[in-house]
């Protein structure tokens, strides 16, 4: 779950990559030389994080936030939040709901500030200044969090609440936050023997280290490993825009006159479905693949090998046979059996899906070759995505370059995006460009709700940079709540290649990973609790993705593509017959798509079902993976998984034994789109439904009970199949 804002303090994310949610750390003075004590000491005064932001909704005030403010501000919040816990444990008064739980849901509000700008701009805006106050205090996080939840007078008093909370005459939402308290509490080892504690916490602070080590390296590696290509005519199939983008890069670097095709962190990257020159898509796969396993100085077998080894030691210490065992059980799923047996059904159709696919692959390639009088060559993982293109062309008469010109990225967001939570929600937004922002391309927007009222601040930054983490996420930097009165500031990332000139084109999954992140954005901005430790995307992490995928509905809904998918040129509206074809082609290459899925959400849970006696050591990283993929049954060698191991950035961070979230997430999905077709589609009673029930809500109430609250029945699995062609409906 997202820890709380007062949580913010003890639920760290000190493995740094992950959900860059709210994060802790621990009261302990750092060892600083002369130089960077002044300076600590100079920057005190007027450091940004020492008092509330006066900008609008407490928004951050970025251009007055420097890199010599996040040590003071992590040194002082620490120290002023053990204060407060002190004097919370200490109270000679018996514990009430309010001296002792809402005391800690208002606490460490100067560490709430720090943490959440500071993780969020590691992820965005990273730089070696930040890098080295991460490395520094990610174990002092850490340290922080366990001072606090293994305290034993503060869970004393935690403790006799949660025993008497049926007779404290408190409401539903109150009642739950002490159960919640209690569990992370316990969770985090409150009960255990003071030796135990202690060795506890030299755990979490090698973890600590670790996590923030492993996401420096995945990094530095994405941009180690670019792919340099010496002359321009190697990368014919790209785009002039993609190619400029690559001379760019490549001079960036110092290449000038060379090309440099920059990696994204997942093992498929995109230039792959368009470049002819079949040894540079080698080059460039075996590239993807390679990170992180290599030898150099960002390998990160180790790290994975002594992470494995720590979680398993824990969750023994914790009482449970295995990370994956401590971790599901605060799941919706809440044994690794039952993840087991929805993968075990998912993973033979989709892998049969994929041979299929890629048995169509090859006879694309047999009859090309032998059309040029050439020797045929085996389907290999590097020609997926280029003979991909040329299956769809055939098949459907269409491939995803046509749809681009129809998908210029501001335009997408506004009359998209934007558009159909209008509809759906009575939503309005209006750009602003007085508010500070960390980077130049970041795009700022005032959000109304229906009734004209202000109900939130929405962030859009959506181009790839170097100093930023791979993939797509949304962070809040200050979250719904009654008790402090905060309305919510959410921001969405992607990684769009910035184009060297004229207008930012996207493909088709640039447009569905947009739609998915701002359901995760209207998660937050509808929050409507009473307690910060609720607020938002505050929910279980196999239930959060669950509202975000329902939004990737809208974006081939007729009257919101309508409004949206017009070319950048002359404005015409994208032809129906093209539609067509992309609906008609929804379900093709499904199988690749769940199978390189199943892959990894497999991988995760084969890493993490193991005890510490059973972990490889970092030379036998490797051959585990291999191995697991085998038993798994996903081995299907044109597939591999999305993320390997080593560069596996979700399961070093919050989704460790969770990547299975997606697609257990997608049933609830997948049943709630039907619902909302059956009821009208893009209504405002339906978004009005679905606000009411379940986007407003948090973590208020138990994640399941919130979908029946919804859909009226249980969840069922046949619509995820049907969707993904994994019923036997598609040929």
């Amino acid at each position: 779950m997202k820890p709380s804002l007062s949580l913010a303090m003890t639920i760290a994310l000190t493995s740094s990559v992950a959900a860059f949610a709210d994060t802790g750390s621990d009261k302990r003075e750092s060892t600083r030389s002369p130089e960077r004590t002044q300076a600590a000491v100079a920057s005190a005064s007027s450091n940004p994080f020492f008092a509330e932001s006066t900008l609008p909704l407490h928004y951050p005030a970025f251009d007055k936030i420097t890199d010599r403010d996040f040590a003071p501000g992590f040194d002082r919040g620490m120290a002023d939040q053990l204060q407060e816990v002190h004097i919370i444990a200490q109270r000679a008064e018996a514990p009430t709901f309010g001296n002792t739980i809402i005391a800690l849901e208002q606490s460490g509000q100067i560490l709430k500030r720090t943490s959440t700008v500071f993780f969020s701009l590691v992820g965005v805006e990273n730089n070696d200044a930040r890098k080295a106050i991460q490395a520094e205090y990610a174990p002092k996080l850490s340290a922080h969090r366990d001072a606090i939840m293994l305290n034993p007078a503060l869970f004393a008093r935690i403790q006799k609440l949660y025993d008497t909370r049926g007779s404290l005459g408190l409401d539903a939402e109150s009642v739950r936050l002490i159960e919640r308290y209690h569990t992370d509490f316990v969770r985090a080892g409150a009960r255990l023997s003071d030796a135990d504690k202690a060795h506890l916490k030299e755990i979490n602070g090698e973890l600590a280290k670790l996590g923030t080590k492993f996401s420096q390296n995945v990094l530095a590696e994405v941009n180690d490993s670019a792919v340099v290509v010496d002359t321009k005519g190697e990368l014919a199939g790209l785009t002039d825009a993609q190619i400029g983008a690559a001379a760019a890069a490549a001079k960036a670097k110092g290449l000038d006159g060379k090309y440099a095709i920059a990696l994204l962190n997942t093992t498929g990257q995109p230039p792959l479905a368009q470049l002819e020159n079949r040894a540079l898509r080698e080059r460039l796969q075996k590239a993807s693949v390679a990170r992180g396993s290599r030898g150099n100085a960002y390998d990160n077998t180790a790290i994975v090998s002594q992470v494995m080894k720590l979680r398993a030691e824990k969750a023994k210490m914790l009482g449970y046979p295995t990370w994956a065992a401590y971790v599901l059980a605060d799941e919706t799923a809440k044994t690794p059996q039952a993840v087991n047996a929805m993968l075990g059904k998912l993973a033979p159709p989709a892998v049969a899906n994929a041979r299929r696919e890629g048995a169509a692959l090859q006879a694309m390639i047999d009859r090309e070759q032998a059309a040029r009088g050439e020797p045929s060559f085996q389907l290999a993982p590097w020609d997926w995505a280029y003979y991909t293109e040329k299956v769809r062309a055939d098949k459907y008469d269409f491939d995803e370059s046509q749809l681009k010109p129809y998908l210029e990225m501001k335009n997408v967001l506004e009359n998209g995006v934007f558009f159909a939570a209008g509809q759906l929600y009575g939503l309005s937004f209006k750009q602003r460009t007085d508010l500070p922002v960390y980077n130049p391309d970041v795009l700022v927007y005032d959000v109304h709700d229906a009734d004209g009222k202000q109900l939130a601040i929405f962030l859009a930054d959506m181009y790839a940079r170097p100093s930023k983490r791979g993939g797509a996420w949304m962070n809040s930097y200050i979250d719904q709540s009654a008790l402090t009165g905060n309305l919510p500031i959410v921001a969405n990332h992607l990684n769009i290649t910035r184009p060297t000139s004229g207008p930012t084109l996207l493909s088709w999954d640039e447009v569905t990973t947009m739609f998915h992140e701002f359901g995760h954005a209207l998660h937050g901005m509808f929050s409507n609790v009473k307690y910060p430790y609720f607020s938002g995307t505050s929910v279980p992490r196999d239930f959060v993705e669950f509202p975000s995928q329902v939004n990737e509905m809208w974006a081939d809904w007729p009257s919101v593509l309508a409004n949206y998918a017009k070319h950048y040129q002359t404005g015409a509206p994208m032809p129906k017959a093209l539609l067509d074809k992309v609906l008609a082609s929804s379900k093709f290459n499904q199988g690749f798509a769940t199978t390189e899925y199943l892959g990894s959400a497999m991988l995760d849970q084969s890493w993490h079902q193991i005890g510490a006696d059973q972990v490889p050591a970092a030379d036998g990283v490797m051959a585990f993976e291999a191995a697991a993929l085998k038993a798994n049954g996903t081995d299907y060698a044109p597939v591999p998984p999305r993320y390997r191991t080593p560069y596996f950035s979700h399961v070093m961070g919050g989704y460790a034994a969770g990547y299975y979230a997606y697609i257990w997430s997608e049933v609830l999905d997948a049943n709630t789109v039907e619902w909302i077709k059956a009821h009208g589609g893009l209504t405002r009673a339906n978004g009005d439904r679905f606000r009411a029930t379940l986007l407003s809500r948090g973590g208020s109430k138990d994640a399941l009970q919130l979908f029946r609250d919804f859909a009226g029945h249980e969840p069922q699995i046949e619509p995820l199949l049907k969707r993904r062609g994994l019923d036997g409906s598609v040929d």
